[in-house]
């Protein structure tokens, strides 16, 4: 066993080089400039690829925007690394996040041979990193996750809309499909010329038509106008709105919380463990005596504060005193 100390002046152990990477480069990524610097190249990076579609001035400054849509890309090509040294001492943490993910797809896919000898796969390409002014804009971002987790409540929605349009088609094709044949001739008509209804754009020509085939055509148009236009459309708004509350409470989940300056709290100095004193042994006999010496005071001082009461006194024997004696009777018979 060895016992001796260790020497005072020996070297603090270094940290090892990942770490001092990330703490640097953790520091730029979150630097209030980076953030706005990354979002003025992306708005740049958009005016480029609008330029780009008005034809003499792409063909008299094409040089120049092909220059600049490579040094657009080498910037988002920095920035994508230096994030991803930000997470160099957890690289699993970088991939966790889906806009990390985004970003690297985007960056990634331009260095592609396929998709850069493609035209329209690169400005779509180009056209997707548009969406990541969403990671700097955090109503923008709710927006958009909102929109990710509705997916699955509007898919149902979509179902039971098109359910709806097929049962009101084939109907429409039996009432009105040889008196409209433009609206009703076919199941195809049917369902497109309610699916323009639903917005209740031109409702009042169809009825006005169904009206001349049978009166009891405005039940047909009045039903389908109450279920798609009313009820399906504040489902699907209902789901809307509930994915955004869900999107808030991510956000709000994730969102760092507000630097508070820390006081440093001074530690308390060690006590020796001979100044330590013995902690006694509890004495259950010791305890009630207490509490019964406790009780009694209290019992004195509610006496104290009560007014007297009026205490009766048994009453008192009465005092036999002994009768007189009587004086002897002297006379004779």
């Amino acid at each position: 066993m060895n016992d001796h100390p260790a020497p005072t002046g020996a070297a603090p152990r270094r940290r090892p080089l990942r770490h001092v990477l990330a703490r640097r480069a953790r520091a730029l990524t979150e630097a209030r400039w980076f953030a706005l610097s990354v979002f003025v190249l992306i708005i740049v990076n958009a005016a480029l690829l609008g330029a780009e579609t008005y034809s003499g001035l792409a063909r008299d400054w094409h040089h120049w925007l092909h220059l600049a849509e490579h040094l657009c890309l080498a910037a988002f090509t920095v920035e994508i690394a230096v994030r991803a040294c930000a997470h160099a001492d957890r690289p699993r943490d970088f991939f966790r996040d889906p806009w990390n993910l985004f970003d690297l797809a985007v960056v990634a896919c331009a260095f592609l041979p396929l998709v850069r000898e493609n035209t329209t796969v690169l400005r779509l390409l180009r056209l997707a990193r548009v969406l990541r002014t969403a990671r700097f804009l955090p109503q923008l971002r709710i927006v958009i996750v909102a929109v990710a987790r509705s997916l699955p409540g509007t898919v149902s929605f979509l179902l039971v809309g098109t359910l709806l349009l097929y049962v009101y088609a084939m109907v429409g094709w039996v009432f009105f499909g040889e008196a409209n044949p433009g609206q009703y001739g076919s199941l195809g008509r049917a369902a497109l010329t309610l699916f323009l209804l639903m917005t209740l754009d031109g409702l009042g020509d169809a009825v006005h038509a169904g009206l001349e085939v049978s009166r009891w055509s405005i039940l047909y148009y009045a039903s389908y106008v109450l279920i798609a236009s009313f009820v399906l459309v504040n489902v699907l708004i209902g789901v809307v709105i509930s994915s955004l509350e869900e999107a808030r409470e991510l956000e709000r989940e994730h969102s760092p919380a507000p630097d508070t300056p820390s006081v440093p709290v001074p530690m308390p100095m060690p006590v020796p463990a001979q100044a330590q004193a013995p902690v006694p042994a509890p004495n259950p006999e010791a305890d009630l005596r207490t509490r019964i010496a406790v009780a009694r005071r209290a019992l004195d001082d509610l006496e104290a504060v009560l007014p007297p009461l009026l205490v009766t006194h048994p009453p008192e024997p009465p005092v036999l005193t002994p009768a007189p004696a009587s004086a002897p009777d002297t006379a004779h018979p």
